[in-house]
């Protein structure tokens, strides 16, 4: 099949070529509502910029941009915490390859492919943080039309194995569970958004499943308490399991700062952390060590984690194949289980 072209392209928005090219190079000259059509032409036709004529073009600006996902779930940080180690990895590590960093904090309705995959204010994206994991997908493949290389933390996702860098999410969930049975616990509750518009959180579900399976248990559905990613919605789940007399001997939380209000809303109670109730988390943020007690968890390697994002993301500016990757991820044991 031949494939599309802007001339193509124009001829379906009903425009002229030059107007196409304009359109997707982010030119102000163009208007809202016709770009619009030439994108929804593009979309139609499933036109793609081939990356290499591309580089031809124009020269690279040995620039790349990391754009974090405004977190809503946070009341007192616009940022997921987990993402602080991992950007400061990505700043010292792109230092040592010689690259600039271009940070930008993404409003919800933020439209990334018109102010960074038509403008070209870096060579390619970091993407970190999502909420609505298929709105998300839908809005990234604008970036896909104009051929603009990007990358995003989080789950692996088969059939575009070159764009998605992501954690051994159930390995390290299926651990952390597992761990818990090993030490007696039978009614565990899994804290977090187990569905699959969360896909990374829908990975760690399914290692608490796995272990729950291979132990012979079946989880109470009253245990799966569906929640925000925030220490308030964890300290309420667990408020709320308590208040209707659901009986639980052991947490498991998808992050760190839902685990943390597990624990508050436990010793609020007169529980007391582990001997009443184990608790574990995900992350492996550094307030672990600063609670009491300190929170065991499952440990994402950040550092190993801006390493192959700024790798994988210079290979494809460079048009160079990738690999799908998946990071391992440690439990790390202290003293709440």
């Amino acid at each position: 099949m031949k494939r599309p072209t802007s001339f193509d392209i124009a001829a379906l928005a009903g425009v002229s070529q030059a107007t196409v090219s304009r359109a997707l190079s982010g030119s102000t000259s163009v208007s809202e509502a016709v770009r619009q059509r030439v994108f929804d032409a593009a979309a139609q036709l499933n036109y793609t910029v081939d990356i290499n004529a591309r580089k031809l073009r124009s020269k690279k600006i040995n620039t790349i941009a990391v754009l974090v996902s405004e977190d809503l779930d946070h009341s007192d940080n616009r940022i997921n915490p987990f993402f602080l180690p991992l950007i400061g990895s990505i700043l010292d590590y792109a230092n040592t390859r010689g690259v600039d960093v271009l940070m930008s904090l993404q409003k919800a309705d933020a439209d990334w492919g018109a102010d960074y995959g038509f403008s070209r204010r870096a060579d390619g994206i970091i993407f970190l943080g999502y909420r609505d994991f298929e709105s998300y997908l839908r809005r990234v493949a604008v970036l896909r039309q104009v051929g603009e290389p990007w990358v995003v933390f989080g789950p692996v996702m088969p059939e575009t194995p070159n764009l998605f860098i992501g954690s051994q999410n159930e390995e390290g969930a299926h651990s952390a569970v597992e761990h818990l049975i090993k030490t007696g616990r039978k009614r565990i509750v899994f804290l977090g958004e187990a569905s699959e518009q969360h896909s990374e959180f829908f990975e760690r579900y399914k290692g608490y499943q796995r272990a729950h399976t291979e132990a012979g248990l079946t989880p109470d559905p009253r245990l799966a308490v569906d929640c925000f990613i925030s220490r308030e919605e964890g300290a309420a789940a667990i408020d709320r399991l308590l208040a209707d007399r659901v009986p639980f001997d052991g947490v498991f939380a998808v992050t760190d700062l839902l685990a943390i209000g597990a624990i508050q809303s436990l010793q609020k109670s007169g529980l007391a952390v582990p001997a009443d109730v184990s608790v574990m988390g995900f992350d492996d943020l550094w307030a672990c060590t600063c609670i009491n007690p300190t929170l065991s968890t499952v440990r994402q390697d950040t550092t190993t984690a801006a390493k192959v994002l700024v790798d994988t993301l210079a290979a494809l500016i460079d048009g160079e194949p990738v690999e799908m990757t998946r990071i391992p991820t440690q439990l790390v044991l202290r003293e709440s289980a």
